[in-house]
């Protein structure tokens, strides 16, 4: 009830009043109201917009793809479960085979087949919207026996976020924090690394580059 109550304000992009977010709740979990699951699923977050009114609102917190973030035809973000899709392949070794994937889903109460109050069909979330976006690639597994398919982060995703992101939410999910899976959190500090390293080497200058600005300023004298 709490959920739907909440989607219904966000989709028409309604305040929340803390009145009728406390009947939804009920006095028995009051004091818990803002540690729902919305940031982990939609990738939301109640946030104050009027203290002295008491008025409230979701945001998305896990916007990492501007007005683009996969949703459905409600304006529902679905970054939140990209993230957890990305967290599976992430866990697995940057491939997750279809089963496995599926299996990490099914704690989630997200089921192959079988529409979601939220999600709708999520297969078709799947295939619709990350993949032919490119924030996920399907390829068969090499050596597999029977021949299996499974899941590897897209070139958008590559691009748009990081393994650290990844663990964050991972790690939310099961309670903890993302240096509680040393493994894990050392791939993410080396993909931080890299991925700094990468863009210091673009931004490092060519020879070529370095030179063109003398050449620049005696070329600009002469016409003066």
């Amino acid at each position: 009830m709490l959920v739907e109550f909440l989607l219904e304000k966000y989709t028409k992009k309604e305040p929340i009043m803390q009145n009728a977010l406390l009947k939804v709740v009920g006095r028995k979990y009051r004091q818990h109201f803002r540690e729902i699951l919305m940031e982990l699923v939609f990738g939301l977050e109640l946030k104050d917009v009027d203290c002295s009114r008491n008025i409230y609102a979701l945001v998305n917190k896990l916007n990492l793809w501007g007005d683009e973030v996969p949703s459905d035809e409600r304006g529902l973000p679905k970054s939140g479960f990209l993230m957890v899709l990305l967290g599976i392949i992430f866990m697995k070794g940057n491939h997750a085979t279809r089963e496995e994937a599926w299996k990490f889903l099914s704690v989630l109460g997200v089921y192959t087949g079988r529409r979601h109050l939220i999600f709708g069909e999520p297969r078709r979330l799947i295939t619709k919207d990350l993949l032919q976006k490119k924030y996920l690639k399907y390829r068969q597994v090499l050596n597999g026996d029977p021949p299996r398919f499974g899941f590897l982060w897209g070139p958008r995703a590559c691009v748009e976020t990081n393994k650290m992101k990844v663990l964050e939410v991972l790690a939310k999910i099961n309670g903890t924090v993302p240096t509680s899976f040393p493994d894990l959190y050392d791939k993410a500090l080396r993909d931080q690394a890299e991925r700094a390293g990468q863009r210091g080497a673009a931004r490092a200058p060519t020879m070529a580059e370095v030179s063109a600005p003398s050449r620049a300023t005696s070329c600009s004298s002469s016409h003066i």
